[in-house]
């Protein structure tokens, strides 16, 4: 049977070269990065104690540096499994979940005639570079000069000149045996039901081969030399060879790049590539005749997680670095990303390379944000957000965008993400005692003047908490169905508002065990981002007007009950911080813990060894023991008139 190209790419696309190759050899665990694609082992074609056989994913290639050998899937399955090839070919086409196509006479015909027209584009290739050389392409070539594209890459593009003439390229096709359907056929003709006779496509213009990933011409682009030409640049038209959606110029060189650990460069037009090319950036690739696809992502997210995308300053420049952040949230996955860098107005890579050379394209990639931070800026550039409606606006906004994300673990880190960023964005620096304060999250703040407390270490990995804190919050539960923990975390933060604002990064991301301390909670932040002055007895009045009133009361009588005086009203704000830093701090060993267990107790069931055994029986007694390490802190609630060193 015959197997067309594009069969044998589907499953090269669906395969890695990793997963066949690796049923045959196992892999160097220290030489080998799975996450980039590179796997080494001792080679299967000849003996050798140190692995120098490669397989490598992103090109889907093997080659080992002892013996020689090299190939593809295929070939490894013929070479070294002694199958035939259509043997091989339909092992991995089962594999891959791919129905073998039956014989198709029309589709090898067609198969046959896409061989033919890549000699075609080949032919074409040389005619232009021909006609650059030549005195006809003296224009051409001063215009490379003064763009300072030098001799050595003008070849190693291949870059050549169409002459101002209608049947140049044509003559010189047939005269080579190539037929007038075959130039059609290939875009380098125009032609209709309306044009008597065809004629060349590209005239008076500056001619850029555009290469498919091995390496084959499948389409050409052409700046005009005229100023009177109705468009600067014309493609190649869609064709058997050329799909621009899935066609990157400069992709085969990059791919290698990338793969060498170069970075990968989305640029806009030829020039850049070639200016970033020459200054030592194999890695720039440009989209053609049209904006970034989701196929265009498709095909840069297989040769490296985290392309940088590079946009031109003026108004179409963000008009694209936009549309592309839109099409790429929804295909997002862990680990896989994009960074956005946009250049001043009026600048593209190629001016900017021309001006401050390789230092100052460096210092722009180096100005690239992430893609959460480019989508943070564009959404807020110039908000403003004076009013409740406004600050509603711009969240409901960032939510809508975080919930495009199809895999939903980068969607809720999104939302995180922008959560964390919306509560800084809104709120003020807030006074405390005359004093600017600011939290962060590596632990409790001090305060200057009154030698407040600060990052209270940990003894046996536990934080240290008093007798009575620690009895409330290793409770699992309390009669209002929110824990005694979430209970004293809750009242601590009603008490004292100020201590939400320092909070709001963990409290946005904390997980509580039961809707009414969630409730809770969503109140609370939202009063106090809407007024950062809000006080206790205000915030307790906006808990009653939303329903809360009995789940207030529920949990303010846990508190009294335990006698944990550090969330009172009347406990020192700073005594009330260190108070809440010890019960979240004991929140999130309890839920780590808990995790910890349930995985543990499965590991158990999948495998009663002693070692699972062991394991188990060491997270109970840590989660046991989870409220045992008692603080012993200096001076702790001398400020709310209080001597004892123990809570």
């Amino acid at each position: 049977m015959r197997f067309t190209d594009q069969f044998l790419d589907d499953i090269r696309d669906r395969i890695s070269i990793s997963q066949v190759v690796g049923e045959h050899v196992v892999w160097d665990k220290k030489k080998s990065q799975p996450q980039k694609g590179d796997f080494w082992a001792c080679c299967p074609f000849h003996g050798e104690k140190t692995p120098s056989f490669h397989a490598d994913d992103r090109r889907g290639r093997y080659h080992c540096f002892g013996c020689g050998v090299s190939g593809d899937h295929f070939r490894f399955l013929v070479e070294k499994a002694g199958l035939p090839f259509p043997e091989a070919v339909e092992k991995l086409a089962g594999q891959a979940g791919l129905q073998l196509p039956a014989r198709d006479a029309q589709e090898e015909a067609r198969d046959r005639k896409r061989k033919s027209l890549y000699d075609v584009m080949d032919l074409a290739t040389s005619y232009f570079e021909q006609a650059l050389a030549a005195n006809v392409g003296a224009r051409a070539r001063g215009y490379l000069h003064e763009r300072g594209v030098l001799p050595k890459f003008q070849q190693m593009f291949r870059l050549g000149f169409a002459p101002d003439s209608r049947n140049g390229l044509k003559e010189y096709l047939a005269s080579n045996g190539v037929t007038a359907n075959e130039m059609i056929a290939c875009g380098l003709l125009v032609s209709g039901d309306d044009i008597a006779v065809p004629f060349d496509r590209f005239r008076n213009r500056l001619m850029f081969p555009i290469l498919d990933f091995r390496g084959r011409v499948v389409a050409f682009g052409g700046r005009a030399m005229s100023p009177e030409a109705r468009a600067k640049y014309l493609n190649s038209p869609e064709t058997e060879l050329f799909h621009k959606r899935r066609t990157l110029y400069n992709g085969q060189m990059a791919r290698q790049a990338s793969h060498d650990g170069k970075p990968l460069i989305v640029v806009e037009g030829y020039m850049d590539v070639i200016a970033l090319v020459q200054v030592g950036f194999e890695g720039a690739v440009a989209p053609l005749g049209t904006a970034l696809t989701d196929e265009h992502l498709g095909l840069l997210w297989k040769m490296t997680n985290d392309p940088v995308l590079c946009f031109d300053g003026d108004s179409a420049g963000q008009r694209a670095a936009y549309k592309s952040m839109d099409i790429m949230l929804p295909m997002l996955k862990p680990g896989v990303t994009a960074q956005i860098v946009t250049l001043p107005d009026g600048v593209d890579p190629d001016d900017l390379i021309q001006k401050e050379g390789r230092k100052g394209l460096e210092e722009l990639l180096n100005s690239a944000l992430p893609l959460s931070e480019a989508v943070w800026e564009r959404e807020t550039r110039g908000a403003n957000v004076g009013t409740p409606e406004a600050k509603a606006a711009l969240e409901f906004k960032l939510k809508n965008i975080a919930n495009e994300i199809a895999d939903a673990s980068v969607r809720k880190h999104y939302g995180q993400a922008f959560n964390d960023k919306l509560y800084k964005f809104f709120r003020p620096q807030r006074q405390y005692g005359g004093q600017q304060q600011r939290t962060n999250n590596s632990g409790y703040n001090k305060d200057a003047k009154s030698g407040g407390y600060s990052n209270a270490k940990t003894q046996r990995g536990g934080y240290q908490v008093s007798n009575a804190l620690k009895k409330s919050l290793s409770a699992s539960n309390s009669t209002s169905g929110v824990a005694s923990r979430e209970a004293v975390i809750l009242v601590g933060l009603i008490n004292h508002p100020e201590l939400v604002e320092m909070h709001l990064e963990d409290l946005a991301q904390i997980d509580l065990q039961s809707s009414a301390a969630r409730k809770i909670l969503d109140v609370v932040i939202s009063q106090v981002s809407a007024n950062h002055e809000i006080k206790s007895k205000q915030l307790r009045e906006a808990l009653e007007r939303r329903g809360c009133a009995i789940d207030l009361a529920q949990i303010d009588n846990v508190v009294r009950q335990q006698g944990i005086w550090q969330v009172t009203p009347e406990a020192n704000s700073q005594d009330a911080e260190v108070g809440l830093n010890h019960a979240l701090a004991l929140h999130y060993k309890s839920h780590r813990l808990n995790r910890e267990l349930k995985a543990a107790e499965m590991a158990l069931g999948n495998d009663p060894s002693e070692e699972s055994y062991e394991r188990l029986r060491d997270i109970q007694n840590q989660i046991t023991s989870v409220d045992g390490t008692e603080a012993l802190i200096e001076g702790f609630g001398s400020l709310s008139g209080r001597s004892t060193r123990n809570l």
